[in-house]
């Protein structure tokens, strides 16, 4: 008698179509707006990171993200939650023979408030503590509905047909988890965090013009002081700080995406002093521009985590 083959679990069932979706390192775009695969062949040491919005569902490998004094790790078990764009610290644990693998989804904020409105009409959504960030248990019901997206990406009509409607069901399945309440929070600008949430998007559309912390909080309806204390609950970094970080991230991805200089990609956003510009990039990237930009050209052939992806760094 033969004998009998272990059944393979929803995770590595999951990791067999990434391999065959993203055959090489790196950020993968899918037939998906919003949906893309992750691999990485390597461990890579902790470095700035800055994430959209967006849900990232692990299924091999593990990755561990620092925001102030908070350590998380998601890996096959959780997965994350982006409720805000955040920058923070991220490292990836990986080998050759067993590769970071995941896929990382965008948040369409219009699709998540329909939802939100749906679920409040028959009082079915969860309100814990909203966070920015958070690594949360990954369950059955949330893990099907991944496998069956990426088995759909697998064919040009099913990623058409059906696939939008296995997204939406990811986003009812987070939203109705433990931190639907923290993407609830962030487009209900009532709440506090609502009101830093917004000022965050702001922040992201408007890196590159004059951004007046004073403003921000007349916006927000808050005192500077009360602004500057919720802004670092949400953040863990002052509105200064942050802006900051947005305009060094955008700036980066100008230098490897569209090959800008360091001088063009200064002006861009926001920078009127090109050497203040050089000093503040080196001191929070630990390299200057060009070394960067160097680095990160040579990691877009190779690792996934040094692989930047239009503000954000690759979850």
């Amino acid at each position: 008698m033969a004998p009998k083959q272990a059944v393979p679990t929803m995770q590595q069932r999951m990791a067999a179509q990434i391999l065959r979706l993203a055959p090489n390192e790196g950020l993968t775009p899918s037939a998906l707006d919003g949906v893309r695969l992750m691999r990485a062949n390597r461990s890579m040491p902790r470095r700035p990171v800055m994430y959209e919005p967006s849900i990232c569902v692990v299924c091999q490998g593990r990755k561990r993200g620092f925001l102030g004094d908070e350590a998380f790790v998601y890996d096959a078990q959780h997965y994350l939650v982006l409720s805000v764009p955040l920058p923070f610290e991220g490292e990836t644990e990986a080998t050759p023979e067993e590769p970071f693998l995941g896929v990382s989804i965008r948040i369409d904020l219009a699709v998540a408030a329909e939802l939100l409105l749906a679920l409040d009409e028959s009082g079915g959504a969860a309100a814990p503590a909203p966070k920015g960030i958070c690594a949360t248990p990954l369950g059955e019901e949330l893990a099907d509905a991944v496998l069956r997206m990426l088995n759909a990406l697998t064919s040009p009509v099913e990623a058409r047909l059906i696939g939008p409607a296995i997204v939406r069901e990811i986003y009812f399945r987070v939203l109705t988890g433990e931190q639907g309440g923290a993407i609830r929070a962030g487009l209900t600008h009532q709440s506090q965090f609502g009101k830093i949430a917004k000022a965050l998007r702001r922040i992201h559309t408007e890196f590159d013009g004059d951004l007046d912390v004073g403003s921000l909080a007349q916006e927000a309806g808050m005192s500077v002081p009360a602004f500057h204390v919720h802004f670092k609950a949400v953040t863990q970094t002052s509105p200064i700080q942050y802006v900051k970080a947005t305009r060094l991230h955008k700036a980066r991805l100008l230098m490897v995406q569209d090959g800008a200089s360091a001088a063009h990609a200064a002006t861009r956003v926001g920078y009127e002093s090109a050497s203040q510009f050089s000093r503040e990039f080196k001191r929070f990237f630990g390299r200057t521009p060009q070394e960067e930009a160097a680095l990160m050209k040579a990691g877009l052939s190779t690792p996934a985590a040094a692989n930047p992806a239009r503000y954000v760094t690759a979850p």
